[in-house]
C-alpha cells in the first residue's frame, strides 16, 4: 500500500512540475491569434483612408466624379466604407437621344455644386455619376434597364427600397432630391443656383424698345395717358407674378418632363414644391382667361347697349369664369393632395 500510495503522488508531483512550464502557451497562442486580427483591422482602417482620400481628390476636381464598373465596385459596393454615396445612373451620350438624362443632370450638377461649396461639405457624402456607355455591366448587375435613376448607397450594408429616388413621382428638382438625401443620410443642402441674366437682358431690351419708340413719337404722346393700355400692362405682370415667372428665374426648372418609359410629357409637376416652365404658361392664360370673363360679366351690367346683346356677353363671361377656374381648381387638386373641393373638372 505504502509503494502503491507513492505512486500518485509522484504522478501529481510530475504534473505539478510540468505545469508551470506550459503555462505560457495559452498566452502565446492568445498573441498568435491576436496578432492577424489587429493586422487586419489596420488593414481596413489604411484602405478606407486610402478610399476616402481618393474620393475627396476627385471631388476637388469636380463635384460629381465619375464611375465606370471597376471604380463602381471599388469605391462603392466594396467594403470598408464610412460614407454615403449618391449615384446617378444615366445615358448623356448623344446617340442616346435622352433628353430626360440631361434636364436631370442639370439639377444633378447643381445639387451637388452647392453641396461641394458648402460650409458644410465633409467626406461623409459624395455625389457620382454611372453612364451606361461608361459601366454597362453596372448596369446589368443592379438589373437596371431605365435612366435616369438616382441611388443612395449607405455606409453600410445595401441600399434599401427608399434609397432608390421615385423620380417619377416627385421629378428630378434639384430640391426634391436635396429633401431625398436630408432623409436617407441626415444631411441637408441648401441649393444654390447660378444666376440666370437672360431675364436680365430680356428686360434691358423691352426698355430699350420701349424708350425707342417714345423717341419717335416724341410730337405725340397722347397714347401714355390711355388708360386701357395701362391696365392690360398692368394685368401682364399680374398674371406673371401669379402663374410663378418669378419663382421660375430664380430656380430655373425644366419646360416639361418626359416619362422615360412611355415617352408621356407632362406639363403640370405633380408636387407642391415645385413646377415647370409650361405649367406656369398655363397658369397665366388660365388667370388670363378669368379675368377676361370678369370684363365682360362688367361690361354686361355696366353698358346700356341692346338688352339681348347684353345677355350674350354675360352668358360668354360667366362661361369663362366657371371653365377656366374649374381647370384652375382642378390643377391646384393635382399639386395639393388631400385638397377636398372640386368644381366641375375632377
Amino acid at each position: 500500500m505504502a509503494r502503491g500510495a507513492r505512486a500518485p503522488g509522484r504522478w501529481y508531483l510530475s504534473v505539478g512540475g510540468i505545469l508551470p512550464r506550459l503555462a505560457p502557451l495559452p498566452l502565446l497562442l492568445l498573441l498568435l491569434l491576436c496578432a492577424p486580427l489587429g493586422g487586419g483591422q489596420k488593414k481596413k482602417e489604411n484602405l478606407l483612408a486610402e478610399k476616402v482620400e481618393q474620393l475627396m481628390e476627385w471631388s476637388s476636381r469636380r463635384s460629381v466624379i465619375r464611375m465606370n464598373g471597376d471604380k463602381f465596385r471599388r469605391f462603392i459596393k466594396a467594403p470598408p466604407r464610412n460614407y454615403s454615396v449618391i449615384v446617378m445612373f444615366t445615358a448623356l451620350q448623344p446617340q442616346r437621344q435622352c433628353s430626360v438624362c440631361r434636364q436631370a443632370n442639370e439639377e444633378y450638377q447643381v445639387l451637388a455644386n452647392s453641396w461641394r461649396y458648402s460650409s458644410a461639405f465633409s467626406n461623409k457624402l459624395f455625389f457620382t455619376i454611372v453612364d451606361y456607355d461608361e459601366g454597362a455591366d453596372v448596369f446589368q448587375q443592379l438589373n437596371m434597364n431605365s435612366a435616369p435613376t438616382f441611388m443612395h448607397f449607405p455606409p453600410k450594408g445595401k441600399p434599401k427600397r427608399a434609397d432608390t429616388f421615385d423620380l417619377q413621382r416627385i421629378g428630378f428638382a434639384a430640391e426634391q432630391l436635396a429633401k431625398w438625401i436630408a432623409d436617407r443620410t441626415d444631411v441637408h443642402i441648401r441649393v444654390f443656383r447660378p444666376p440666370n441674366y437672360s431675364g436680365t437682358i430680356a428686360l434691358a431690351l423691352l426698355v430699350s424698345l420701349v424708350g425707342g419708340l417714345l423717341y419717335l413719337r416724341r410730337n405725340n404722346l397722347e397714347f401714355i395717358y390711355n388708360k386701357t393700355g395701362w391696365a392690360m400692362a398692368a394685368l401682364c405682370v399680374v398674371f406673371a407674378m401669379t402663374s410663378g415667372q418669378m419663382w421660375n428665374h430664380i430656380r430655373g426648372p425644366p419646360y416639361a418632363h418626359k416619362n422615360p418609359q412611355n415617352g408621356q410629357v407632362s406639363y403640370i409637376h405633380g408636387s407642391s414644391q415645385a413646377q415647370f416652365v409650361a405649367e406656369s404658361h398655363i397658369i397665366l392664360l388660365l388667370n388670363a382667361a378669368i379675368t377676361m370673363g370678369m370684363v365682360l360679366l362688367n361690361e354686361a351690367a355696366t353698358s346700356k347697349g341692346d338688352v339681348g346683346k347684353r345677355r350674350i356677353i354675360c352668358l360668354v363671361g360667366l362661361g369663362l369664369v366657371v371653365f377656366f377656374f374649374s381647370f384652375l381648381l382642378s390643377i391646384f387638386r393635382s399639386k395639393y393632395h388631400g385638397y377636398p373641393y372640386s368644381f366641375l373638372i375632377k
